[in-house]
């Protein structure tokens, strides 16, 4: 009997899934882990404090509103493009990518009341993790909408919180977990993995919110490997992004945040 470990095919397949694997991280998350590193040493070693400096997401990208928002609109439709070459490499002929890593509406009740859980299971301890983060000087102040007063951005704010759902749970639990068990990694190795990547790309905010980012990561990978639905975590991510975008957007003058 020929032994797997022996198997030239075998060993070959498994070369192309790490390097294809190593091409989409590239490409996505990874690429943002590594400019997060960056960021974050940049912003260690200046002279301000880390809880002084402030990190704006969903940033304003031309003084134009109508350019401004054709920016926002291209800037995440591009984003989902590693999304679309996930599935895209996840499928095969008479199998669907979106059912082999649970992205359908087979289930809507089920998954929208295990995201709703989720997001305030992880959601409100995250608020804690930010504040000690500040409080210790481990964290950035977060600024999550640097958008104007338009007609379209709390519609935009939406978007952008599922697309960054949509990427962050398809890529780095669906997509990458599949991929490790392929390559024989372990359960435990592939959710530490998993949420090793999530943290990273967090790192831009702080050390304090890339060690909470990781925690998450381990919930959330470890409900993936339980249930084979990418699903709930999606609409959990969703609901915490779209909290904390349109609820800065609309409440930050009145309770005084930057």
């Amino acid at each position: 009997m020929v032994t797997d470990a022996a198997d030239p095919t075998s060993q070959q397949t498994r070369r192309r899934l790490g390097v294809e694997v190593w091409i989409v991280l590239g490409l996505s998350l990874g690429q943002s882990g590594v400019y997060a590193m960056v960021r974050f040493l940049d912003r260690w070693t200046r002279e301000e404090s880390l809880s002084q400096q402030v990190a704006t997401m969903n940033a304003s990208r031309s003084p134009r509103e109508n350019f401004d928002l054709v920016f926002q609109i291209l800037g995440i439709g591009f984003a989902l493009v590693p999304v679309a070459l996930a599935l895209y490499l996840l499928s095969s002929p008479g199998r669907s990518a979106v059912r082999r890593i649970g992205l359908d509406f087979s289930r809507p009740w089920r998954d929208l009341a295990i995201g709703a859980g989720l997001a305030a299971v992880i959601g409100i301890p995250g608020l804690g993790v930010y504040a000690l983060g500040r409080a210790l000087d481990l964290n950035v102040t977060i600024a999550p909408s640097g958008l104007g007063e338009h007609w379209w951005t709390v519609p935009i704010l939406f978007l952008a919180a599922l697309q960054n759902a949509l990427l962050e749970e398809v890529v780095a639990v669906g997509y990458l977990m599949t991929r490790l068990r392929e390559l024989n990694w372990g359960v435990p190795g592939a959710i530490v993995a998993s949420s090793l990547l999530r943290g990273s790309y967090h790192l831009y905010q702080g050390a304090g919110m890339a060690v909470g980012n990781v925690a998450m990561g381990v919930v959330f990978a470890w409900l993936y490997q339980k249930t084979g639905r990418v699903m709930p975590l999606v609409i959990a991510h969703t609901i915490l992004d779209v909290v904390s975008f349109v609820g800065y957007a609309l409440f930050k003058d009145a309770l005084g945040l930057p």
